[in-house]
């Protein structure tokens, strides 16, 4: 943490107070804290004392009070290494949602380049509330890392869910993001993401419900980890936001099987995330096929196995990773499918699992090792899962 640059954002909680303990826990790692508050915030802890534990002054206006002095929320969003909201109350986790720029530290969030880590804080009827779960649930679509008690932890405390996470993890997860920043450096990833469309006419085709998640939070990931990712996406709705990101977007699987290839042969590892189809239509119908009445059948043949041709002309030194998306004998076909396709570790999600596999922002997942190596995983947010993902990775690399 020397040396870095840390924004931190306070808003009107009773939690407030912890961020004393924070930006005293942050300043003795080495960083230089700018704190920055919304009006309500300052009910609740003042300024001065914040002040003095960082040596600058607290931002909460756009202006100052005696001198009419512009404070730049650009020129901070910029100067940041990273930016934390702690406590972060549900109206202040709305407004970054929904881009609602109406105090300073709104603004300097919409402007900040740097990564963001979000802190909630507020009771449990107001966190469990749909609309205070889809906006958490917006801000880490965005991107932004949400940091919460772990799932063991919540019984030892009264507040449970809602409550702010304590200053100390989180300097913690800062420190373990920063360590993981560069690690993978210089390394050229392929991720393949979503799912393939199959055209039987020309508004038609056969596709799957993957919503590319997946594997655009593994492409973010290894990005801010430092590596260069070309990310292989299907018909997806999604955004990358890293610019160490090179999209390549595509719809059928052979599409995907060419781009693939390709950027394989200059890559040192490949992640086969996307959900491709495994059939194609033998024929595409040029016009709109119309009802009839009658049965219609429709020829299909296989595609070419993006994850087996790359197992053929991988290299020693490439690493391959598979996804076994499975309904029933799960264990044995991820095992067969690693071995047949020549990977060096599968990643296991089964439908079974309530809040894994499609259309969910979360997964559960097991790793197996070419070594017989299991490792099983609890649910987690898709973006965490990807980071047990890639620590799996670059066990296996170093």
């Amino acid at each position: 943490m020397k040396g870095k640059k840390i924004v931190l954002g306070i808003t009107g909680s009773i939690a407030a107070y912890k961020a004393a303990y924070l930006v005293r826990a942050l300043v003795k790692k080495g960083a230089e804290v700018q704190v920055v508050m919304t009006p309500a915030g300052k009910e609740f802890i003042t300024p001065v004392t914040l002040s003095a534990l960082t040596g600058k002054p607290v931002i909460s206006e756009f202006f100052t009070a005696n001198d009419g002095t512009w404070h730049s929320h650009v020129d901070l969003g910029l100067w940041a290494d990273a930016m934390v909201i702690a406590p972060a109350t549900a109206s202040t986790i709305g407004k970054m949602a929904n881009g609602i720029a109406d105090n300073m530290l709104i603004t300097t969030y919409l402007s900040s380049k740097a990564p963001v880590f979000v802190a909630p804080a507020m009771d449990l009827d107001m966190f469990a509330h749909p609309s205070t779960r889809r906006n958490i649930d917006l801000l880490k679509s965005y991107g932004n890392h949400i940091i919460e008690p772990a799932e063991g932890e919540l019984a030892s405390h009264l507040c449970g869910k809602g409550r702010m996470e304590e200053p100390d993890r989180i300097v913690t997860v800062l420190e373990d993001f920063f360590s993981k920043k560069k690690s993978l450096t210089g390394e050229k990833i392929v991720i393949t993401a979503g799912p393939t469309y199959e055209k039987i006419d020309p508004v038609r085709f056969i596709g799957n419900y993957s919503s590319g998640k997946m594997g655009f939070a593994l492409a973010e990931e290894c990005a801010e980890r430092g590596a260069e990712v070309t990310l292989i996406a299907g018909p997806v709705s999604l955004n990358s936001h890293n610019s160490s990101i090179r999209r390549v977007d595509v719809e059928t699987a052979e599409e995907m099987f060419r781009e693939t290839v390709e950027a394989f042969k200059n890559a040192s590892v490949g992640i086969m995330c996307a959900a491709v189809a495994d059939f194609t239509p033998a024929s595409t119908a040029d016009v709109k096929i119309k009802r009839t009445g009658e049965e219609l059948s429709i020829a299909l043949k296989p595609t070419r196995d993006i994850a087996a041709a790359l197992g053929e002309i991988k290299k020693p030194e490439q690493k391959l990773i598979g996804f076994a998306l499975e309904t029933h004998n799960e264990v044995f076909n991820a095992q067969e499918k690693m071995r047949r396709k020549n990977l060096d570790f599968i990643v296991l999600n089964s439908l079974q699992d309530k809040g894994a596999g499609f259309r969910c922002d979360t997964n559960k997942i097991t790793i197996f090792g070419i070594d017989g190596e299991k490792r099983e995983y609890e649910m987690k947010s898709k973006a965490a899962v990807a980071a047990d993902i890639i620590d799996f990775l670059e066990a296996i690399m170093h």
